[in-house]
């Protein structure tokens, strides 16, 4: 492990990974000089995404098919629990999220002020070149989750966030698909969790754009969201 890596061992970083062979060793690299268990789930990707950690100091996971982000998020938080984790922090690996951000967003959680803490990129903080089409949705989103969850947020689907052990043992993912990110929103206030949101930085390039969600995708989300609520 590089040494740079002097966070604290009990920090674990749990980064989803779908055909991103060519962002994600980037991104990679850029965790591992700051945090010593990086954990990388590959949900089943038809590219070389998991041929291209193979000489990194990370835990190297791979679903056999795709699942969806949901799903391989749920697969490395019960990795690095079962590795006694004490904070876990979700982060993207296609490079629009900034490592810089983590440490600021694990502080509530290490002071005890909260259980969870869910980047906000609405909070005075970056959304580097967002276009006015996400952030529509993205306030939309919002809005959404207000009304149905009763959670008082700015932001929604942004995949940096930190979680306690506690919090990650009693929240159990199973939207395997994009609706994940409602659904830890509606277990948080469902299961009374105390949450704080922290200013992070996101940054949009032409690639994150093509290859993330899309805006008309939204209305499926928000439906596949509501159907697995009404069975929890």
């Amino acid at each position: 492990m590089p040494q740079e890596a002097t966070s604290s061992p009990s920090i674990w970083i749990v980064v989803p990974a779908y055909n991103e062979a060519a962002r994600i060793g980037r991104t990679v690299q850029g965790l591992i000089h700051h945090f010593r268990n990086v954990v990388v789930v590959d949900d089943g990707s038809k590219d070389t995404t998991f041929d291209s950690l193979h000489d990194l100091p990370v835990w190297a996971l791979r679903h056999p098919i795709n699942l969806g982000q949901g799903a391989a998020l749920q697969t490395g938080i019960d990795f690095a629990l079962k590795h006694g984790a004490e904070v876990v922090v979700t982060f993207d690996a296609d490079g629009q999220h900034d490592v810089h951000d983590i440490q600021r967003l694990v502080e509530p959680i290490t002071s005890g002020r909260a259980d969870i803490a869910l980047g906000s990129r609405f909070l005075g903080s970056d959304a580097v070149n967002m276009p006015a089409s996400r952030w529509f949705i993205l306030k939309a989103g919002v809005l959404f989750t207000r009304v149905c969850s009763r959670i008082n947020v700015t932001d929604t689907h942004n995949g940096l966030r930190a979680l306690s052990r506690a919090a990650a043992t009693k929240i159990r993912i199973r939207q395997n698909r994009m609706a994940h990110a409602s659904e830890i929103l509606d277990q948080i206030q469902y299961l009374g969790l105390k949450f704080e949101e922290v200013p992070v930085t996101v940054h949009y390039t032409d690639a994150v754009l093509e290859k993330g969600q899309q805006n008309s995708a939204a209305v499926k989300v928000a439906a596949q969201f509501l159907l697995g609520r009404m069975v929890r």
